[in-house]
């Protein structure tokens, strides 16, 4: 038999777990908090070639047509010289994942599955086993 004071404080830790034990799941439905943002959301023209400049090898920074310190967007409300910036770094990540998945699409033609026989013609006029570039020459023009 546990003396008195010991047995309040079992009981005491007891309720404590069976608590946390009961209220565990509910964690489950809480939104996690997001790690606050690190990255520089704001960037000059002079922050560009600081950086072009931080690289190594050639050609340093090039900007012939100055669109980093323009407001050439201004008319589709990208008033500022940061968030042309911005808009043009977003436009090149975008461009860049078009060009990546054209890419994939020309390699892709040079699969006999895509290049070689089909059930179903493509279009009409499809000849079989020709390169990428045949192939889009094939494509007739109308129909």
């Amino acid at each position: 038999e546990y003396p008195r004071d010991c047995r309040r404080e079992i009981r005491i830790n007891m309720q404590s777990l069976v608590i946390a034990l009961a209220l565990a799941p509910a964690a489950a439905y809480v939104a996690p908090v997001a790690p606050k943002a690190t990255t520089k959301l704001a960037e000059s023209k002079a922050d560009l070639m600081a950086l072009q400049e931080s690289l190594p090898g050639p050609p340093g920074y090039w900007d012939p047509l100055d669109l980093a310190g323009s407001t050439i967007l201004a008319q589709y409300g990208v008033d500022t010289v940061e968030a042309n910036i911005g808009w043009f770094r977003h436009a090149e990540i975008k461009h860049g994942r078009v060009a990546m998945a054209a890419f994939l699409g020309f390699v892709a033609q040079c699969t006999p599955l895509v290049s070689g026989e089909h059930k179903f013609l493509p279009y009409k006029g499809y000849v079989a086993g020709c390169t990428p570039q045949e192939q889009w020459d094939n494509i007739p023009l109308l129909g």
